[in-house]
């Protein structure tokens, strides 16, 4: 009999690989639902390459089928509570992938990012048994590598990146401190975006209409201050409240106010990719932290 039973040894680990390979896949889906949302101001979607003259869909899918293996590796890592330092040697690695298939152009590099941290953190919950639920996520970020993402944080604000010397001139927020406070615009203000927009009945390209102008009017976004300068993000800001406070999505003529803006946002090359990242995160966590 104890020869019959020991098969029945396997199933946990196959029960993790499968958790993680989900975790993952939850991740490459939502990068796909960002890029499919049109109109989309001065992003790149199958429409038109917005505001870039360097990559368009096609760059954002090859993009998208590098990274197929790195996100459950970030849930690998994660539930094997592996150090920030593991999980940054995989992004790194992740970024080289994104590079060659893209032939050198950043698509995903924020997302990588974001993404690869919120997927190590639902690994880490779901080794231990528990939902990846917004609160639990946030916890799991804070005691898992809340430390070493404050010591980055503070290292960044040194760096010679695009991002970093935005965030320096212009006293912003760069993704560093967002990652080290774990995430507030994502699960304050976005991810709460998306919900309530699906709640209200809104259909789903609506509802991440929503949540896109939600990261637009509360994130500090460095790829907008650098492209555009602090006024160009302000503007950004200021017209995506604008947007939000006449009913948003759910208004009557939404889709063409977002059309208009994106037309606008094309002319002046405004193209805020910062909360595109923010939108993508929030449709992973719509479907995994239920």
């Amino acid at each position: 009999m104890s020869a019959l039973r020991q098969p029945c040894a396997s199933p946990p680990l196959w029960s993790e690989q499968a958790q993680a390979q989900a975790l993952g896949r939850a991740a490459t889906v939502a990068l796909h639902d960002e890029l499919s949302l049109a109109p989309k101001p001065g992003l790149v979607s199958f429409a038109d390459s917005g505001s870039h003259t360097d990559m368009d869909a096609s760059t954002f899918l090859r993009s998208l089928f590098s990274l197929r293996r790195a996100f459950p590796a970030f849930a690998r890592l994660g539930a094997a509570g592996a150090s920030f330092a593991a999980l940054e040697q995989e992004g790194l690695a992740a970024e080289a992938r994104m590079l060659r298939a893209t032939g050198g152009i950043n698509t995903h590099r924020g997302a990588i990012f974001t993404l690869g941290l919120l997927c190590a953190a639902a690994g880490r919950l779901r080794s231990h048994g528990q939902e990846p639920t917004p609160a639990a996520l946030r916890d799991a970020l804070r005691q898992g590598w809340g430390e070493a993402l404050a010591a980055r944080a503070q290292r960044s604000a040194g760096a010679m990146s695009n991002g970093a010397i935005a965030a320096r001139r212009h006293g912003l927020r760069g993704a560093g401190l967002e990652a080290a406070e774990a995430f507030p615009v994502l699960f304050e203000a976005v991810h709460p975006a998306l919900t309530d927009a699906l709640a209200r009945g809104l259909r789903p390209e609506l509802a991440r209409l929503e949540a896109l102008f939600a990261a637009m009017a509360a994130l500090d976004d460095t790829n907008l201050a650098h492209r555009a300068g602090l006024e160009g993000l302000r503007h950004v800001q200021r017209v995506a409240r604008d947007f939000l406070a006449a009913g948003g999505a759910a208004a009557p003529g939404a889709l063409e106010r977002a059309q208009a803006l994106h037309r606008e946002f094309v002319a002046r090359r405004l193209s805020p990719g910062g909360a595109a990242d923010m939108l993508a995160a929030a449709c992973w966590l719509q479907r995994v932290g239920r």
